[in-house]
């Protein structure tokens, strides 16, 4: 979770519950309830066709989500407020308050494309001035206030929450106000971001990769929750998974990712990291199987000391696998979801942690001494893995055996107080004076790395020697053409000879550009369509 570096007094009685603090769980509480403040002063709404007031919302249990789509553990909670919606549609609404921590998440139109990209069905709020944040005196993502239907709130949360925790809440406000009469329970329409999406064949790809001939792409078709294997004309494919969520095994047309990123191939045998799953999937290419060889399915919650050896990966939580790195074969995990690499052995069939004490900061060291900050892309020359850090915006180098360090390529490292969390733009320079802004992709190749700076919608290529970054594609704005090559957040990158794939994850597509002349073109997979929607009960918009 992110912190703010600054504590305000007034939020004394607030319960540190996250999993970094504590393992309370419950809700704080105080003595008495007080009238909830106001959401005006919103920079525009999303999944509403107007803004919201609390007083159009008396008789309901209203439940604010204070978050900024870059926190990992804003995304952990989102499944859980769907269940809790599923759970309560008569009496709750949930309300997300969107307060950027990064510049580029003050844009509706990126926070529209969150929305789309995490399936998010309830109002959201841009709060991209934190007019609403300093009204309710927050300084955690996320943090969670419950209010109840007479408009006050009465119990709130630093910090993630199991579902039983915010359930037993809701459940005691239902009971209260149904006994005084005070709860209404005809249901809310909303008018939905997904109902106006338009089909692509690829949706919010996350990353891509190049096998050692170049003559075999994959790519990461993470919005749809399927694999795309293909070849550098993109005239040949295969379609691996469903393209529904889930976590089944079998055939390439039984199985099922939820929302897969990393990959990693070796011949035959591709690695998928499938993120909300938080397991690590083995695709056979020539059998055309797809089978789990790490993870319990289940997202690893401890962010304390690292965990030893384990000789049942598959009994080994996980938290989730953004990238992949396939190292002497042996399989590197950013783990974004614990701040850790961790490495699994196929040959020994044992995963252990590898680098990163679970503190989310930038700070360098030995391998167990170190920090990362939401490690979401690996690459290799084969003595170090680069690693970016997309909260603390760094590009890290952690020595690969017999090695045992973690430095900084570029970026701010050691800052007190978490101030490396923040320390985040668009400078070109040298080691420590360079900004970047939320990296996720990131790629080696001829001596240099290829980063995507994701907030920047830039590519920045990077001397790890002189520890130099220059921009090489992209500008500050985002946009979809492609001479001047404009990208939006793009979060993969793959390098081959004097080629360079990128996944431009906004713009639903994957970018083919020469390093020779600079030149972009978009790749293009003949034949490849969105996959059938699932079958679900239509929500009629509201007016």
């Amino acid at each position: 979770m992110t912190r703010r570096p600054f504590v305000l007094a007034s939020l004394a009685l607030v319960i540190l519950l996250g999993p970094h603090l504590s393992t309370r769980q419950s809700l704080a509480q105080g003595k008495r309830r007080y009238p909830a403040p106001s959401l005006s002063g919103g920079r525009g709404w999303l999944n509403t066709s107007r803004p919201l007031d609390l007083r159009d919302l008396r008789g309901k249990i209203v439940l604010l989500d204070f978050w900024t789509y870059c926190c990992i553990n804003c995304i952990h909670i989102l499944p859980m407020l769907k269940q809790l919606e599923e759970k309560y549609p008569n009496q709750l609404v949930v309300i997300g308050v969107h307060s950027a921590k990064f510049s580029t998440e003050r844009q509706i139109e990126n926070i529209r494309r969150a929305v789309l990209r995490y399936g998010i069905t309830h109002p959201v709020i841009n709060d991209g001035n934190k007019t609403i944040w300093k009204r309710y005196k927050v300084n955690f993502w996320p943090t969670m206030f419950l209010i109840d239907p007479e408009g006050y709130v009465c119990a709130w949360r630093r910090g993630e929450a199991p579902f039983e925790v915010i359930d037993k809440a809701i459940a005691l406000q239902v009971k209260l106000h149904r006994q005084k009469g005070t709860l209404k329970e005809k249901p809310i329409r909303w008018n939905l971001e997904l109902s106006r999406q338009k089909q692509t064949p690829l949706r919010f790809p996350g990353k891509v990769i190049v096998d050692l001939t170049g003559e075999r792409i994959v790519v990461a078709d993470s919005g749809h929750h399927r694999v795309i294997v293909t070849d550098r004309t993109g005239s040949r494919s295969a379609v691996i998974g469903s393209g529904q969520p889930g976590r089944q095994d079998g055939s390439f047309t039984e199985a099922s990712f939820n929302d897969p990123q990393g990959l990693a191939i070796d011949a035959d045998t591709l690695y998928v990291a499938d993120n909300s799953n938080h397991l690590i999937r083995k695709v056979d290419l020539a059998k055309r199987r797809v089978t789990t060889v790490a993870g319990t399915g289940k997202m690893l919650t401890s962010y304390g000391s690292l965990r030893g050896m384990s000789n049942s990966p598959l009994g080994y939580g996980l938290s989730n696998p953004w990238d992949l790195s396939l190292v002497k074969g042996r399989l590197y995990i950013a783990m974004a979801g614990t701040h850790q690499i961790a490495v699994f052995d196929p040959a020994s069939n044992t995963i252990r942690p590898y680098s990163g004490n679970g503190t989310e900061d930038v700070r360098n060291g030995t391998l167990s001494g170190s920090s990362h900050a939401q490690p979401s892309g690996l690459a290799t020359d084969g003595r170090v893995l680069f690693v970016v850090d997309s909260e603390g915006s760094s590009l890290r180098a952690v020595s690969l055996p017999p090695g045992n360090s973690v430095g900084t390529i570029v970026g701010t490292a050691g800052l007190p107080n978490f101030k490396s969390l923040f320390a985040f733009g668009d400078r070109d320079g040298r080691g420590s004076s360079v900004r970047l802004q939320h990296p996720i992709g990131v790629a080696y190749a001829n001596g240099k790395v290829f980063v995507a700076d994701t907030y920047n919608h830039k590519i920045k290529l990077i001397d790890p020697n002189s520890r130099t970054s220059v921009v090489l594609a992209g500008q500050r704005r985002a946009g979809n053409s492609l001479d001047p090559l404009l990208l939006h957040e793009p979060a993969g990158l793959a390098a081959h000879g004097q080629t360079l794939y990128i996944a431009d994850t906004n713009n639903h597509r994957i970018v083919r550009m020469d390093l020779t002349s600079r030149q972009a073109q978009a790749f293009t997979i003949e034949r490849l369509t969105p996959p059938p929607p699932a079958t679900t009960k239509r929500q009629p918009a509201k007016p």
